[in-house]
């Protein structure tokens, strides 16, 4: 299985100057988890890292020092989310047929959730880790008066991995660039185009690395269990 980790974020809303994965959790950089999670996942055995040209050094290096069993590849992105998954879509070996896409941000992912998904890709296709909605969720104006109170029994947060045949998401991207469709994330790329898309049941442990309460939460976690 490959995967693919998207790596390429900033720290302007975690109150950083550098690329967050870099920050310092529990005593490794946020990517540093991330990377290791992957590593003990059985079925990975390919992992590319998206990221920009300035944190080239520093995450290779990061690689290095955690002695991969799978060969880690560096892939420049771009200017986007959706531009940097299709640059690490083409740098892809030829014999994959099943991508994992990851946010390097979620540090604290399990390597069985990992395993789950590339499972599913392969019996369902199309498939993102998720978890269901446990607050009241309301619909907000832009000046800020509730509009109304969603159904949160149909409601799940959408976290990452998310999981696809390679050549369906390959022409999907295509698609999206002849269409000019704009996403911010791949399983939406799939219903915009009307395609179906699974889900397997996440974690609460995998959020993402957003805001400095985020750090804190996630150097408790692992401090006090660890990542998986």
């Amino acid at each position: 299985m490959h995967l693919l980790v998207a790596a390429a974020g900033s720290g302007r809303r975690v109150g950083a100057d550098c690329n967050k994965l870099l920050l310092p959790v529990a005593g490794q950089p946020v990517l540093s988890w991330t990377m290791a999670a992957a590593l003990e996942s059985h079925p990975i055995n390919w992992i590319g890292v998206i990221g920009q040209p300035h944190d080239r050094e520093a995450i290779l290096a990061m690689a290095h020092s955690l002695r991969p069993r799978c060969p880690i590849h560096w892939i420049q992105g771009g200017q986007s989310r959706q531009e940097s998954v299709e640059r690490g879509l083409a740098g892809l070996p030829p014999d994959a047929h099943h991508v994992l896409i990851h946010d390097g941000a979620r540090c604290l992912i399990e390597p069985q959730l990992l395993e789950r998904c590339a499972k599913a890709v392969e019996r369902r296709g199309a498939v993102i880790a998720a978890i269901p909605v446990t607050d009241t969720i309301k619909r907000v104006s832009p000046d800020h008066h509730v509009q109304a109170t969603l159904d949160r029994s149909q409601l799940w947060a959408a976290q990452t991995p998310q999981a696809f045949p390679v050549a369906q998401l390959r022409h999907a991207h295509q698609l999206a660039r002849a269409r000019q469709l704009v996403v911010t994330d791949d399983a939406a790329l799939f219903e915009a185009l009307g395609w179906p898309v699974a889900v397997e049941p996440g974690s609460p442990r995998n959020f993402k690395i957003t805001t400095p309460f985020d750090l804190e939460l996630a150097a408790l976690l692992l401090r006090s269990s660890g990542p998986t």
